[in-house]
């Protein structure tokens, strides 16, 4: 698959270049925004709605160290992100960009094709070794590729 132009860079804080090529990049809300292009579309990974950005975003409630709201929504809005990332400069974001953005993003690992029982360990080697921080996160992920 070629990755168009409008994507982040391979080498660039946070990104995580899935089998596909796609790429998308996990950070902390808390921590400043990393040098170099902003995103187009982010996914915000939060218990409280989140202040305006500048590029289109999409809220999805999930509070800090539990799992999402709305399972259904959190599926449809992460499939939402996973085809945009094909050609967009995607974000997943939490407030420390651990637990919810980890757990995220081994959830479109899955979509990527990575076998459910894999994507926490391909999301620790390629983004974080502390990514998706809690047994239940595990377990969304594992169920997320059950759907």
């Amino acid at each position: 698959m070629t990755v168009a132009s409008g994507t982040w860079s391979a080498d660039a804080d946070g990104v995580v270049r899935f089998p596909s090529g796609r790429m998308v990049r996990g950070r902390g809300l808390r921590r400043p925004l990393p040098e170099g292009p902003e995103p187009t579309f982010a996914v915000h990974l939060l218990g409280r709605r989140p202040p305006a950005v500048p590029w289109e975003s999409q809220w999805l409630r999930w509070p800090d160290f539990r799992l999402p709201a709305d399972g259904q929504e959190a599926r449809s809005v992460l499939a939402e992100a996973w085809r945009r990332a094909a050609v967009d400069r995607v974000e997943v974001a939490c407030g420390g960009g651990r637990g919810r953005t980890g757990t995220a993003l081994a959830c479109l690992a899955v979509l990527d094709g990575v076998p459910a029982d894999e994507a926490v360990a391909y999301v620790r080697r390629h983004y974080h070794p502390g990514a998706v921080e809690t047994p239940w996160q595990r377990r969304f992920v594992r169920r997320f590729g059950e759907r």
